[in-house]
C-alpha cells in the first residue's frame, strides 16, 4: 500500500466521522474546567485561610518573603497542605481517565469504521468502543510509559556519559573538547528524536495490533515490534505524519504571534483563533491514527484478489488430463 492512498484514506474517514473532532476539542475544555474546580477551589481557600494577598504575587521574591514569614502557618495548616496536594493528585487521575476514555472511543469509531466502509459515527457505538477498550487501553499505555520511562534513564546515563568524555577532553585540549561537544551533541539529538518517534510508533500500531487482533498488551507491544520489523516503511510513514505535525502546529503558531503585539484587541482577535488551531490539531492528530490504523490493516489483512468475469467470458482449452494450456498448443492439437 502506497503512503498517498493510507493518508488520503485517512483523511476521508476523519471526515466522514467528523463528531470525533468535536468530542476531543470538548474534552479539552473539561480538563482546564475541572483543573478550576478541583485545583483552584482548594487552591483560592488556602491562600484565604494563610492570609496570602494574590495581588503580591508578581514576582519570585515577593512568592519567597511571603512563604517565609508564614513557616508557622505551614506548620499549623499541614492538614490543608496535603488536601492542596492531593486535589493536583485527584485532577491527574481525573484527567488521565478521562483521556484514556475518550482516547479508546476514538480508536473505536476509527477501527471500526477501517473495517466497514460504509460506517458512520454514532454515539452508541462511541461508548460501546470506549468501554470495550477502556482498560486494555490503561494497561498499554501504562507498559508503554513505563518503556519510555526506561529508555530516558538510559539515554540519560549516556548524556552523563558523554559529559564527563567532553570534560576530560577540555583539561587535555580545548578544540578536540569543541569537537567532541558538536559531534555528541549530535549524537544525542539523532538517538533522542529516534527514541521518540520509534516509541510513538510502536505505541500507535501497536494499539492497531490490540484493535483488529484482540491481542493482550504484551503481545500487542510485540506484535507492533515485529510488524515495523517487516514492514519498516510502517516506521517511516509514522516519521512522515509526525514531522507534517509538527511542521502544521508551527506555522499555526506562526499565524497567531502577531496577534501578542496587538494592544487591547490583540488577545480579543487571538482568542477564536487559537479555538480553530485547537481543533485543527485535534483534526491532525485523529488523522495520523486513522492512516496507522489503516496502514497496519492494509498490511496484516490484505485483501484477497477479486477476479472480474465478463457476461460470456472465453474459457481457456483443456487438455485431455483436465489442465489448462495455451493458446499455441491448443491449435497444435486441434
Amino acid at each position: 500500500m502506497k503512503y498517498i492512498e493510507a493518508i488520503k484514506d485517512g483523511f476521508r474517514l476523519i471526515n466522514r466521522n467528523w463528531q470525533l473532532v468535536l468530542i476531543q476539542v470538548g474534552m479539552i475544555f473539561t480538563i482546564v474546567l475541572a483543573f478550576f474546580i478541583i485545583v483552584g477551589i482548594p487552591l483560592a481557600i488556602a491562600f484565604i485561610i494563610f492570609g496570602i494577598d494574590l495581588t503580591t504575587l508578581t514576582s519570585v521574591e515577593n512568592i519567597f518573603q511571603i512563604f517565609r514569614g508564614t513557616s508557622d502557618l505551614l506548620s499549623k495548616y499541614l492538614g490543608l497542605i496535603f488536601m492542596v496536594l492531593a486535589s493536583f493528585v485527584v485532577y491527574f487521575l481525573v484527567v488521565a481517565m478521562l483521556e484514556i476514555y475518550v482516547f479508546s472511543g476514538s480508536v473505536g469509531v476509527i477501527g471500526r469504521s477501517v473495517l466497514d466502509e460504509d460506517l458512520k459515527f454514532s454515539v452508541r457505538i462511541f461508548m460501546e468502543e470506549a468501554k470495550r477498550l477502556f482498560l486494555r487501553l490503561i494497561g498499554f499505555t501504562s507498559v508503554m510509559g513505563i518503556i519510555f520511562i526506561i529508555a530516558s534513564f538510559f539515554l540519560g546515563l549516556l548524556v552523563g556519559g558523554i559529559a564527563a568524555i567532553i570534560s576530560f577532553a577540555q583539561s587535555r585540549d580545548s578544540t578536540l573538547a569543541l569537537f567532541f561537544g558538536i559531534f555528541f551533541s549530535l549524537i544525542l539529538i539523532i538517538l533522542l528524536f529516534t527514541m521518540i518517534l520509534g516509541i510513538l510508533s510502536i505505541t500507535l500500531y501497536g494499539i492497531a495490533a490490540l484493535f483488529f487482533k484482540g491481542t493482550g498488551v504484551f503481545k500487542s507491544v510485540n506484535g507492533a515490534i515485529k510488524f515495523l520489523k517487516t514492514y519498516p516503511n510502517g516506521f517511516w510513514l509514522y516519521s512522515v505524519l509526525f514531522v507534517g505535525h509538527l511542521v502544521a502546529s508551527f506555522l499555526l503558531s506562526l499565524f497567531v504571534y502577531p496577534f501578542t503585539f496587538i494592544p487591547l484587541v490583540g488577545p480579543i482577535f487571538s482568542f477564536p483563533y487559537q479555538l480553530v488551531s485547537i481543533g485543527f490539531q485535534t483534526y491532525l492528530g485523529l488523522v495520523i491514527i486513522a492512516i496507522v490504523l489503516i496502514y497496519y490493516y492494509r498490511k496484516e489483512f490484505p485483501a484477497e484478489p477479486s477476479v472480474e468475469m465478463n457476461e460470456n467470458p472465453i474459457q481457456e482449452p483443456f487438455s485431455e488430463e483436465g489442465h489448462a494450456v495455451s493458446e499455441t498448443e491448443a491449435q497444435e492439437n486441434a
